[in-house]
């Protein structure tokens, strides 16, 4: 199974060497949350694709060769920005999805064999940064180190 990848609509954006996968439907904020996430010390993995590829037990992000190092700002255009070429996959928000006030079981998103801890997000409160940290911190994959992720 080692090197299967696949390409999503998602936007993608590293926090402290872990890949966020921000999923959901054009319009549905992916670009603009992963903005705000730059602005707190994120770094751009990919804008609207992202490749994902499995290297042994862990999921890596990356941009499509055409894409990268590109992010669409809404009402500028197309913005060049400095990227990390890839990271581990360490939680997948879902930016489409009902956000329950006290969510009950965690929901898992299986992608090439691996298990990655999903939640649903409101991408345009205020707090949506705050909230994709703590959910990385409470919910992500670990990384053994060396920037690969392991389980929690």
């Amino acid at each position: 199974m080692t090197g299967e990848s696949q390409t999503l609509h998602a936007t993608s954006v590293a926090i402290e060497g872990r890949a966020v996968l921000l999923m959901g439907l054009s319009g549905s904020g992916k670009s603009d949350l992963a903005l705000r996430l730059i602005d707190r010390g994120g770094k751009l993995v990919s804008d609207d694709y992202t490749v994902l590829t499995r290297l042994g037990e862990t999921l890596m992000a990356s941009a499509p060769d055409r894409i990268a190092g590109k992010i669409e700002v809404r009402g500028v255009g197309i913005v060049e920005m400095e990227l990390v070429a890839a990271a581990p996959v360490a939680v997948i928000l879902n930016l489409g999805a009902e956000v329950e006030r006290y969510p009950g079981v965690m929901q898992v998103t299986e992608i090439a064999g691996i298990a990655i801890p999903t939640l649903p997000l409101s991408p345009w409160e205020a707090s949506a940064p705050i909230k994709v940290a703590l959910a990385l911190r409470a919910f992500g994959l670990a990384t053994d180190g060396d920037g690969v992720a392991a389980a929690s």
